[in-house]
């Protein structure tokens, strides 16, 4: 616990960071996991929590509905702070939890046992717990299971990280896509050719989900990862790096051309036709292009320029293709004439102080730069125009407006 505490919150979000797992979608590895907690200890509930700045987000669950949920009422979120494990027999007999949301609300918890996921070096990023709608005692031995049973989670973080493939659609997974793009941007900076980048999200997937099952998600994705494969070079690298969201880096390739590639993909998606036990679904995709320039010197600002694009062409209507520019930079505006900043990925708690203070929205910021910050929360459409912009750990306040907000993400610019 040392390094903990020595480290803090800030620290923490680094070791989390590490594993570059946030987002990323479902992987059998973890729910199995989720799978053999629940028949082992007889309960219906059971997830793979990982905590960010301003949330839990469950990398395996096993009879939860939500993928996320706010942090601040989280149960996980106390029991990621205990020192071996959190055990509660009775929710709403406990005095810390018994008005909880979560325990007077779905899921109407009433029993839960949470272990802290702890890195190598003593950071507790998450939990795996066990959950039930009734009260229950939970001995000793089923404890020391059920901390095994988070080391073997543990181990499958480690294992994931020199992961190749994508087990669903075949593709890169994104910590090889990432590798694939650093030395393909390597290459392009040290002799100067050109490297382009498309960011590729399929429209309303959450409904197709939701209105005919995830296994007909799960194949919608593999058509269309099928799809964009027939149309890519070889000599292309085409990764899975979120659960709806894949990229495209296209070396030797300029803006225009990479455009002419997006509508080649956005038009083979559109012209798909996925069978379900309800008929043939239709689906469609956005997509975000931008190329290699004098801004960018890392992999992260050229996905950052390409998702900006990406969030542009979903604010446009969706099913189109959207080229980034000085005019869709997110931390200037059309007219400002100053060249665009390079912001810096990261992962930071902070919050947002609304109406003068009186109102407090957490929220993580994954880029950041002197001109603007990318930041997350659990509902951008919630969010007004203009707020405040804290982080504590690193004793920052500054004051923002928003120029681009889309499902949870905002980019802001400072004033």
């Amino acid at each position: 616990m040392g390094r903990e505490a020595q480290g803090g919150e800030a620290g923490r979000l680094v070791a989390l960071d590490r594993y570059d797992i946030l987002d990323t979608p479902r992987e059998e590895g973890f729910d199995r996991i989720t799978r053999l907690t629940r028949r082992i200890f007889d309960v219906p509930m059971s997830t793979i929590t990982l905590i960010d700045g301003h949330r839990q987000w469950f990398k395996a669950r096993s009879g939860v509905e939500a993928c996320e949920t706010a942090r601040g009422p989280a149960l996980c979120n106390v029991a990621m702070r205990e020192p071996r494990i959190l055990v509660v027999p009775d929710a709403r007999a406990d005095a810390r939890f018994c008005e909880n949301p979560f325990v007077t609300g779905p899921p109407r918890i009433r029993f839960y046992a949470g272990v802290p996921l702890r890195t190598p070096d003593g950071h507790s990023i998450g939990t795996l717990c066990a959950m039930d709608t009734r009260p229950r005692a939970f001995c000793d031995g089923e404890a020391e299971t059920l901390a095994d049973l988070s080391q073997i989670v543990m181990g499958e973080l480690e294992l994931r990280r020199v992961a190749m493939t994508d087990s669903l659609t075949g593709v890169l997974s994104r910590r090889a896509f990432r590798d694939e793009g650093a030395r393909a941007l390597a290459l392009a900076l040290r002799y100067g050719h050109p490297l382009a980048c498309i960011m590729v999200d399929l429209d309303h997937f959450k409904a197709v989900n939701d209105g005919y099952g995830h296994p007909a998600g799960d194949r919608v994705l593999s058509a269309m990862a099928s799809a964009c494969r027939r149309e890519l070079r070889t000599s292309d690298a085409f990764g899975r790096v979120g659960g709806e969201e894949f990229a495209v880096l296209l070396p030797h390739t300029d803006l225009a051309s990479a455009m002419m590639v997006a509508e080649k993909l956005r038009a083979a998606i559109a012209q798909l036709r996925v069978a379900t036990p309800a008929g043939p679904l239709r689906v469609s995709a956005s997509f975000g292009v931008a190329a290699l320039d004098a801004t960018v010197t890392e992999l992260d600002g050229l996905l950052r320029n390409a998702d900006a694009a990406l969030y542009a062409a979903k604010a446009g209507g969706r099913d189109r293709c959207v080229a980034h520019g000085p005019s869709r930079e997110p931390a200037h505006g059309p007219a400002s004439g100053r060249r665009p900043a390079i912001r810096t990925r990261v992962l930071k708690a902070g919050w947002l102080s609304l109406e003068g203070g009186r109102t407090r929205v957490d929220c993580t910021v994954r880029s950041l730069s002197d001109e603007g910050a990318g930041l997350k929360v659990m509902d951008a459409g919630v969010i007004p125009e203009t707020f405040e912009l804290v982080i504590e750990a690193d004793h920052f306040s500054r004051p923002c407006h928003v120029v681009l907000r889309a499902d949870g993400h905002l980019d802001v610019a400072f004033r």
